[in-house]
């Protein structure tokens, strides 16, 4: 029997932690033993009893075969744990490259949450999308808690108050669900996306769709970088777009990267004294060149909120969809309480950053100066 360690998150705000009790109940039930972290979960209202009560046992200084967290850790926990473990964790390794080398000096099997595939059958694994609903739900919110109006239409006695315009710039997972939420609220909503394939998305969610002319499709679903000569012409056509809403909603986050600039200082200069932008993506830098992470910055009537770290603001909900997919993740890496990963599956190597002290992610490797060692599935012959 194998054990799994859960840690309390040492990221500053974090109330996330990586697996509920129901889960650890679930690995319990497959052959695991789980040692948590003592009040790993009291952050999401997840108890030491609870944890005790389906199986775990509780430590001050836990390590084990698996290593699970939400956030990176620091190096001085990445030195601590067991030399040839496993971590799994959203390490965005290209931002924590002396966490990696750290992890990889241990032979650690070094696993990243924001590297799986883009493939359907990884959906149910995909924290990335799952992390992503709860922010563009903390950023409609956060639109209509900081907005010193209605945002539905109201018809009283006291006169008409027509509804607010809310502009959502960027519409992924999380800008669908920014769209959604704030077409409940009542907000006339417009959309804009730079994936041609967007447009059906988003007026499925309720919005408006807007056509700049300016299209970036690539592989996977994603949108490729925009050409300085693209990026001048979308800003321009935005540019009345932006002028006329009343709450802009950025929601362009780039896993592992700097968040996109769409939103110029010119652009928020156009809007309307009291209107508001909130920058879902300010951890990554922001959308907006005025953002500041984790606070509200006015520039001429013009209220800018660099939401940190959102899906910490649901920290009960965000654990309970990060651990499912930690689970449908972890079932291609062990079972029946052995780790025993399946290296000819896509996504177990596409998850993998290191192994064995070798770096297996392109990437990581071209950052860090070190040869990129691939993995390559073992080719079975037919019977």
């Amino acid at each position: 029997m194998q054990k799994i360690a859960l840690y309390r998150e040492s990221r500053v705000g974090e109330t996330r932690v990586a697996l509920t009790p129901d889960a650890v109940k679930t690995l319990v039930g497959d052959g695991w033993q789980v040692v948590v972290q003592r009040d790993a979960g009291q952050r999401a209202h997840f108890t030491d009893e609870a944890y005790q009560t389906v199986g775990a046992s509780i430590e001050d200084s836990p390590s084990g075969d698996v290593n699970l967290r939400v956030n990176p850790p620091t190096i001085e926990e990445a030195q601590r744990l067991p030399e040839g473990s496993a971590h799994l964790s959203f390490l965005s390794p290209l931002l924590v490259q002396d966490v990696v080398k750290a992890l990889n000096d241990r032979r650690i099997t070094i696993l990243s949450f924001d590297l799986v595939p883009r493939i359907s059958r990884a959906q149910y694994m995909d924290a990335l999308s799952s992390q992503a609903t709860v922010s563009g739900y903390r950023a409609a919110l956060a639109g209509a808690t900081n907005f010193d109006r209605f945002y539905p239409l109201l018809t009283t006695a006291a006169g008409t108050i027509r509804p607010a315009k809310v502009l959502v710039m960027g519409v992924g997972v999380a800008g669908l669900q920014a769209i959604a939420t704030s077409k409940r609220l009542g907000a006339k909503v417009r959309a804009y996306d730079v994936r041609s394939a967007a447009k059906e998305e988003a007026e499925s969610a309720g919005a408006v769709f807007v056509k700049l002319g300016v299209t970036a499709d690539a592989a996977g679903g994603y949108a490729r970088e925009l050409t300085p000569e693209e990026t001048a012409q979308q800003q321009a056509a935005l540019l009345s777009e932006v002028a006329n809403a009343d709450v802009v909603i950025t929601t362009a986050a780039v896993p592992g990267r700097k968040s996109p600039i769409l939103l110029t200082v010119a652009m928020v200069e156009a809007m309307g004294e009291g209107a508001l932008v909130i920058d879902m993506a300010a951890d990554g830098g922001g959308n907006c060149e005025l953002t500041k992470v984790g606070e509200v910055v006015e520039h001429q009537g013009v209220r800018v909120v660099g939401l940190a770290n959102p899906p910490a603001q649901m920290g009960a909900s965000a654990s309970f969809m990060y651990a499912n997919n930690v689970l449908k993740l972890f079932g291609l890496f062990g079972a029946k309480g052995q780790f025993n990963p399946d290296w000819n599956d896509e996504i177990v190597i596409g998850v993998t950053v290191a192994r064995n002290g070798d770096v297996n992610h392109a990437l990581t490797a071209d950052a860090l100066g070190v040869p990129h060692v691939a993995i390559t599935p073992e080719v079975k012959e037919n019977d």
